[in-house]
């Protein structure tokens, strides 16, 4: 299904929609009030945008001095060329190692990987530990966004996943009974866990050490019980210098929820005494991403999630109608790449109003990337009948003045006139959620003859 398909679901409940698209856009004026409070912000993201440029550019060069690095530090480093390959090394280390229950702080590359459906295949229990990654694991749903995975969660369906799976009373819905109750559930989770796996959030070359950034400490207390640590991370998440960490860490909460750092920024420099510690590095598609000359920028994703909660397609229509592990606007680019043919509807779900671009901490130029993409779906011959046939008409309208002449004027004199149904129904695809605004009562050129003459 595409995108406006799935939307349609989620727009169907008004309200739900309402509260999700206001929540999103508080988090959205956080962030805003948090940048304001730097005078130095713009530097920060011009910056940050120049060190991730530069990485790119050399990003064999650092990958292979991060490896070298964190070899030296006792890590067992491990490449995974795609989503199969870094499920078989991960499951392989737990298999030789016979590790039955797995605690998981948030990775959503382990969520691009689909690793969570392939343990469990394998009789592995696997935990998320994350409250929003844990509502919605429970819940058998995907997350919905890459920072706020149950955003599209009240408390009420929060309350409801509870008393199913762990047994508190039904209608409870008080946040911090749920909270506690989610904490005393997953502190067993912790201390019975044989491994544990994390994401990275960023890798420094110079130094083969990791960063961890949590609200919650749980990837602090997962890695910290058992004797295995697994961190997999994708290749882009690669900066140079430890120096580098303070301009991304300034930048990443602010941009995600609008406090000035995250509780928990960990590092990890090799195994715990006694224990072990793999890091994989994975591709998937990367490389290829890499060498493109249009969309080699969208690598420079630092994972905040500041698109989507100014989005105002996202913020309408849920992370869930994008059927992409990265929703929203960079997910809108990342995820045609790897398949254009089920994620061509992506570049669409897009007004090209451009905010994406100016919250994007490290300023990747999101919406002219989508709207590159749109063209690279007609060329490859993507586009729905009903996008080419009505590109193909509105080009000869604008091509030709008269027509456009003579389009104004119906436009102006006799659709307002038209019944509502003429209007709105089955064939005109836009309007379903959609009004025409009003039409004014002469047009430009009528303006300039009446004011200056022909």
């Amino acid at each position: 299904m595409n995108h406006p398909d799935l939307a349609l679901a989620f727009i169907a409940d008004k309200p739900r929609a309402k509260w999700h698209d206001e929540t999103l856009w508080f988090v959205r004026s956080k962030r805003d009030k948090a940048a304001w409070q730097l005078p130095e912000w713009e530097l920060l993201r011009e910056t940050a945008a120049a060190i991730k440029a530069h990485t790119m550019s050399h990003l064999a060069d650092y990958l292979e001095q991060f490896e070298s690095q964190a070899q030296k530090l006792g890590v067992k480093v491990h490449w995974a060329n795609d989503a199969a390959e870094h499920n078989a090394i991960v499951h392989g280390i737990l298999r030789e190692r016979g590790v039955r229950k797995l605690v998981k702080s948030k990775s959503m590359l382990t969520e691009e990987c689909h690793l969570n459906p392939y343990l469990e295949r394998h009789g592995i229990e696997v935990v998320d530990t994350d409250l929003g990654e844990r509502i919605v694991q429970l819940a058998g749903e995907s997350p919905s966004h890459i920072v706020l995975p149950a955003i599209h969660k009240k408390k009420e369906d929060v309350g409801a996943i509870f008393h199913e799976h762990l047994h508190t009373p039904e209608g409870m819905s008080d946040p911090l009974f749920l909270a506690e109750a989610a904490r005393q559930h997953l502190r067993d989770k912790f201390m019975q866990a044989d491994a544990a796996l994390t994401g990275v959030n960023f890798a420094v070359a110079e130094t083969g050490g990791i960063v961890i950034c949590t609200n919650e400490g749980n990837a602090d207390l997962g890695v910290s019980l058992p004797k295995i640590h697994i961190a997999c991370m994708g290749i882009e998440k690669l900066i140079p210098r430890a120096a580098d960490l303070s301009v991304f860490l300034r930048l990443l909460a602010r941009s995600a929820t609008g406090q000035p750092i995250t509780t928990y920024s960990s590092h990890f420099h090799g195994p715990m005494p006694g224990g072990e510690m793999h890091i994989v590095l994975v591709d998937n598609g990367r490389t290829d991403l890499l060498g493109s000359d249009d969309f080699r920028r969208s690598l420079n994703c630092i994972r905040c999630g500041a698109c989507m909660n100014t989005c105002p397609v996202y913020r309408r229509s849920g992370g869930h109608s994008y059927e992409s592990t990265v929703p929203g606007p960079i997910g809108s680019i990342l995820a045609p790449s790897r398949d254009a043919k089920k994620h061509g509807s992506l570049p669409f779900a897009c007004s090209l109003c451009g905010s994406c671009t100016d919250v994007c901490p490290v300023k990747i130029d999101i919406h002219h990337q989508l709207l590159t993409w749109r063209k690279e779906i007609a060329h490859r011959g993507l586009l729905p009948r009903s996008k080419s046939w009505g590109m193909k008409v509105m080009s000869r309208v604008l091509r030709s003045p008269r027509l456009y002449a003579a389009s104004g004027w119906l436009a102006r004199k006799v659709v307002p006139k038209l019944p509502r149904f003429m209007i709105y129904n089955p064939l005109n695809a836009w309007g379903k959620r959609r009004e025409l605004p009003e039409f004014p009562r002469e047009s430009f050129r009528e303006q300039f003859e009446r004011r200056h003459g022909k």
